[in-house]
């Protein structure tokens, strides 16, 4: 029988570091669960993936930066099509209260385009 978890459970009282925990992964997708608590990319850190990413701000809020300097804010239910080798960070994440992400990392023509 299936089992059942939750997004918001399983969060951690301290959180030094980004909780990454994998929820899903076949051959070409791979579904995170993404905690952050103030967190954000290191100085000079920059995402390179070789796989498309899609993300969904479900809870706080969250600013991601682009190499081209342009950037986006999220709030909660925003969600963004991250292209492969479109290089970017994390800037900010909210420090008042956690920040829940659902990453979709897939690769293929799932897009259609």
């Amino acid at each position: 029988m299936p089992s059942v978890d939750n997004l918001f459970a399983h969060l951690p009282a301290e959180l030094p570091e980004e909780l990454v925990g994998e929820i899903l992964r076949t051959q070409n997708l791979r579904i995170e669960r993404i905690v952050s608590r103030g967190h954000a990319s290191p100085p000079g850190f920059w995402y390179d993936q070789e796989t498309d990413e899609w993300v969904l701000l479900v809870k706080g809020s969250a600013r991601i930066g682009f190499a081209d300097g342009s950037e986006v804010a999220l709030g909660e239910g925003d969600y963004l099509l991250i292209p492969r080798h479109v290089r970017h960070r994390v800037e900010r994440t909210a420090p008042e209260g956690e920040t829940i992400w659902l990453a979709v990392h897939f690769s293929g023509d799932e897009t259609g385009q």
